[in-house]
């Protein structure tokens, strides 16, 4: 297959999918439980959530492996399932993609921090090889590490995926608003600052993903191409930003409103345009056809 960052040279703009928990929440996942798991217990549902990505018109679908760490698996007692619930991730995600959809193979933040002494940096490099190999052997052709708000973890995820798999590799970070307007994720990283590291550490792709709708993605993407002008962006922006009401959280942006700034996305480097928290089918439904009026 023809890599993702082969067509974005051809001048195409393709499209991700959206969110998973919410799907995996309103199909029966408990609080407490592990979403990962559902790869081996109910493995029809992860299919179908898959599924209604690629039939909304997605070129690429993650895997539900984004807590798929031996660091996040753990808190479960599942540490000696991390191949088997990875690798299941990735087949479950290939069969709804067929032979000529990407899969993205999500591995996430490992909730362990190196500056706080939780983690060496050789423990996060095993660990992001261990889950890597399985999405690799489970049909992934791409893995995306994202979420990420330390560097040295994102770079260890990076090198871990590009030196122990023959995949594409994306990396995409987590970023907030300041006051001033200006982002940053959590551990102080700015979008400029990531972008030499991370593609130094064999990252394909690189991005942001969360934390913000599509309007602050805008910025993000604006500040990412102010220091490259050629490296592939991928976005996965949040259906707006969330409003809690009654303990719940939800996510307001509507389908139409997140594909009317599909083309200032673009205009500001955008090259892979998916959702994140709240997003559905029908929001990267009518994101694919505003991609498609484009080209």
């Amino acid at each position: 297959m023809e890599t993702i960052a082969d067509k974005i040279k051809t001048g195409k703009i393709l499209v991700s999918d959206g969110a998973w928990g919410t799907f995996l929440q309103q199909k029966g996942l408990q609080p407490g439980e592990c979403p990962e798991l559902w790869n081996l217990e109910h493995p029809n549902e992860v299919f179908d959530i898959a599924k209604s990505y690629i039939d909304a018109g997605a070129d690429m679908i993650e895997t539900n492996s984004f807590g798929g760490s031996r660091f996040k698996l753990e808190l479960y007692g599942l540490a000696d399932k991390v191949y088997e619930i990875n690798k299941a991730a990735a087949q479950i995600s290939r069969k709804a993609a067929g032979p000529n959809k990407h899969v993205l193979g999500s591995i996430g933040p490992s909730g362990k921090m190196l500056v706080m002494g939780d983690v060496t940096y050789d423990e996060y490099y095993e660990a992001f090889k261990e889950q890597a190999i399985a999405l690799a052997d489970g049909g992934a052709d791409t893995l995306v590490i994202e979420t990420m708000t330390d560097i040295d973890e994102a770079r260890a995820a990076v090198s871990a995926a590009r030196e122990n798999t023959n995949c594409e590799i994306i990396c995409t970070m987590t970023f907030d608003k300041t006051p001033d307007g200006d982002f940053y994720t959590m551990m102080g990283i700015a979008p400029a600052d990531m972008v030499q590291t991370i593609i130094d550490a064999g990252a394909n792709i690189i991005g942001a993903n969360c934390g913000n709708g599509m309007e602050n993605m805008i910025a993000i993407s604006e500040a990412i191409r102010s220091v490259n002008a050629e490296i592939p962006i991928l976005i996965h922006a949040n259906a707006g930003a969330p409003v809690y009401e009654n303990g719940e959280t939800h996510f307001l942006e509507t389908p139409e409103q997140m594909a009317s700034l599909v083309e200032k996305l673009v205009s500001a480097g955008a090259n892979i345009i998916g959702g994140c928290c709240g997003t559905t089918p029908e929001h990267i439904r009518q994101i694919a056809q505003k991609v498609k009026q484009m080209q």
